[in-house]
Parts: C-alpha cells; structure tokens; sequence
C-alpha cells in the first residue's frame, strides 16, 4: 500500500474515474494519504463525485509518471469521523483554504478491496491487493 501511495504523491496528479448512471466520469485529484493502514482520498460533499461516490462507491484511479502506470480499483468507503479527515488535512495543509475538518463538506474515503497494477513498456503488469 506504502507503495501505491508514493507513486500517486510522486505522479502529483491522478484521475479518479466514478460512474454516474450509465455514464463514466473522470476528474483529476492530487490527495492520497494512508491513516491506520487504510489508503484515503478526500473531496467535498457539495462535489458531483461525492454524489456519485454514495450511489456507486466503485471506483479506480489512474496515474503515470517515468514510463510507467498506475491503475487501483477498488471501492471507496466514507470514512465519517472527524480522526480521519483532521488527518488527511494535516498531511495536506493547503487543502485548509477550502475545508475544514467539522465544516460539514470535507469527507475521506479509504478503498476496500482494493487492486493496484503497475505496469510500464518494459515490464510485466505487477498486482498488489489491499
């Protein structure tokens, strides 16, 4: 897991992919923290993916950096206490502009069951499951 979160922090930049009805949603996001050996992203509750996130909580990600991609599918599991969102902001203090961890908008989500493939042009795909 340690793994899947330094290549999203080094990528600085992944794709979150939800599903809103029949139809795909991509969207850019930078947050990726592990807190009690859960692997957490976090977004507002006022965004269109959280939204989409409570009605289909499957999702994956997708990141490349150096020649080579990540893709970690999963599902994506609220976390709802104050813990793990005052967490993920320390780890991201910037993200204090926009939220705050008892503003009622900040939520985290941890993926559960979760299945990253690394893969590149000059090797085979490596699975890691968490």
């Amino acid at each position: 897991m340690k793994r899947v979160e330094q290549f999203l922090k080094d990528a600085g930049t992944y794709y979150l992919a939800t599903v809103e009805k029949d139809q795909p949603r991509v969207r850019p996001f930078g947050t990726i923290h592990i807190f009690e050996g859960r692997l957490y992203i976090q977004t507002g509750k006022a965004k269109d993916v959280s939204r989409q996130l409570h009605e289909n909580p499957k999702a994956e990600i997708c990141a490349f950096k150096d020649g080579e991609w990540l893709r970690l599918s999963g599902t994506l599991v609220e976390d709802e206490r104050r813990e793990a969102r005052a967490s993920m902001l320390e780890a991201y203090p910037d993200l204090r502009r926009m939220y705050h961890e008892d503003d009622g908008n900040t939520e985290v989500f941890y993926f559960q069951n979760a299945t990253a493939t690394f893969s590149g042009f000059t090797h085979a795909p490596e699975v890691v499951r968490f």
